[in-house]
């Protein structure tokens, strides 16, 4: 049996929209189940998401700590950033995030992982990449705002993330699902085997 998601969609009977945000809004669908009865389905539609595990020379992840309102905590997280524009290409936009959040560029760029993060209740998708041969970049540094201004960035051995990860002391999804995936693609076929950055992503379909 080949373990693998593939695409559907059951009929909606009708939708709606009741609130409509900045980045996001909220829709009401009404499904046809299998047996035929209809019923009602509330979800977040996002515009989906990229982050970037950031890997130096000493075997480090690039982290930073930011205050996350809903959760009412301070989380460590690896870079990450909406796909604003419709259509944008994933790499581009994460390589964007790593200058404005961390002030770092990479050479070697990879996919590392692709993730529905709440399927139930949200479309968002987010396309985790690896990137390696890291260096600072150029120029002056992105004018950060709001709770990014609060920012703490740092650079955490990968066996400390596991642990953290392990001992549910770091709840983040992108960064717990890169750092276990970053483990186990290196105890596979190794991190030269992963897809390419410009690798197709049916969620977030884009341009080269």
């Amino acid at each position: 049996m080949t373990i693998k998601d593939t695409p559907e969609e059951w009929e909606v009977r009708a939708t709606a929209t009741p609130f409509v945000g900045n980045k996001t809004s909220v829709r009401t669908d009404d499904v046809v189940m299998p047996d035929g009865s209809v019923a009602r389905r509330d979800y977040q539609v996002h515009p989906g998401s990229v982050a970037v595990l950031a890997l130096d020379d000493q075997d480090r992840v690039v982290v930073l700590r930011q205050y996350r309102h809903p959760v009412r905590h301070k989380l460590w997280e690896i870079p990450a950033g909406l796909l604003d524009v419709p259509g944008e290409n994933p790499l581009h936009a994460a390589q964007r995030e790593l200058y404005e959040e961390a002030h770092v560029k990479a050479e070697d760029w990879r996919v590392l992982t692709d993730v529905y993060t709440t399927p139930g209740g949200c479309s968002e998708a987010v396309r985790i990449f690896l990137a390696r041969d890291l260096s600072e970049a150029e120029g002056e540094r992105f004018e950060v705002e709001d709770e990014e201004a609060d920012m703490e960035l740092a650079r955490i051995p990968v066996g400390d993330l596991v642990r953290g990860v392990l001992a549910g002391e770091l709840h983040n999804n992108c960064l717990v699902v890169g750092v276990l995936s970053l483990v186990a693609a290196r105890g596979g076929d190794g991190l030269d085997a992963l897809r390419p950055a410009e690798a197709p992503w049916p969620a977030r379909p884009f341009e080269s």
